[in-house]
């Protein structure tokens, strides 16, 4: 298994920062990925438990959520897409860092290939830390 970890501290509260990470048909706004829609509503909220986000940047690739204890932490797992990835397991953890918030993302999966995990390792952990400094980009560009 392979296990990738990123963290960003946010000047925002952690309400807002949840908010925004989870509102899953509005990440093609800041992310730089492409269009970003909710292909299957949560139940109970349609950014939650049972969700399931598509990426055009990856066509067939779905995420689906698979915890969302609002404001503090969501759980998603890959379900399909044409990515050499196997058992992707994704937690987004949000917790109050003085006045604003600290956001851990981890990650861990199996590679398909031999011999690339490392390689998907290293290229997870630029794209999650990309990720993240849009998100904070974002946050401060709407004054949130």
């Amino acid at each position: 298994m392979q296990h990738v970890e990123v963290s960003r501290t946010f000047a925002q509260p952690l309400e807002q920062v949840f908010q925004r990470y989870t509102d899953h048909s509005r990440w093609g706004e800041w992310t730089g990925l492409g269009p970003v829609w909710i292909a299957a509503a949560g139940e109970g909220d349609s950014d939650g438990v049972g969700c399931v986000r598509a990426f055009s940047w990856v066509p067939g690739l779905r995420e689906q959520v698979t915890r969302f204890d609002a404001p503090h932490r969501m759980e998603y797992r890959v379900t399909a897409g044409p990515i050499p990835l196997a058992d992707h397991h994704g937690v987004v953890e949000f917790e109050p860092c003085g006045a604003g918030t600290r956001v851990t993302w981890r990650v861990r999966f199996r590679s398909r290939l031999p011999l690339t995990g490392r390689l998907m390792q290293r290229g997870l952990t630029v794209l999650f830390a990309r990720i993240l400094k849009k998100l904070a980009a974002d946050l401060e560009r709407r004054g949130a």
